[in-house]
């Protein structure tokens, strides 16, 4: 199986302090599948970990990165098309870009297992090829 990695679950990861570490951190001990992240995801989570913990933090997050288990994914055109679609459909919910393009990656992609402390978008959000995302950690 494969899961897709949402800013969040990152940068919770990186935080002791953070109230969903501990069992973001169990997660990522206990997960046996590919692990997925949008690179539009990286510059998100290294500017929240670089301002609220620090340069050394962010530098030492960039180098976990680096590990086998992280598969990075780049934006295609066709997902450009798709955001714009997927903001336009949940405007209501004034999602951000990067959580518009991590479902149309999920999409292009067909994963349904979302990694993300996000539950009030991806909730909502019904993916074009399952009826909903499955979002771990629970929480």
């Amino acid at each position: 199986m494969t899961a897709i990695v949402d800013t969040n679950f990152l940068v919770s990861l990186t935080n002791p302090k953070d109230r969903h570490h501990e069992t973001c951190a169990a997660l990522a001990r206990s997960l046996q599948e590919r692990l997925v992240v949008p690179y539009v995801v990286l510059p998100e989570a290294t500017y929240l970990i670089d301002k609220y913990q620090g340069h050394r933090i962010m530098r030492q997050f960039m180098q976990r990165m680096m590990q086998p288990a992280w598969n990075f994914e780049p934006l295609q055109g066709s997902d450009l098309v798709r955001v714009s679609a997927i903001l336009e459909k949940y405007h209501d919910l004034n999602l951000d870009f990067v959580d518009a393009a991590i479902v149309a990656v999920a999409e292009r992609l067909t994963i349904c297992r979302v990694l993300t402390l996000d539950r009030r978008d991806f909730r909502v959000i019904r993916p074009s090829y399952c009826p909903s995302f499955e979002l771990l950690p629970e929480i």
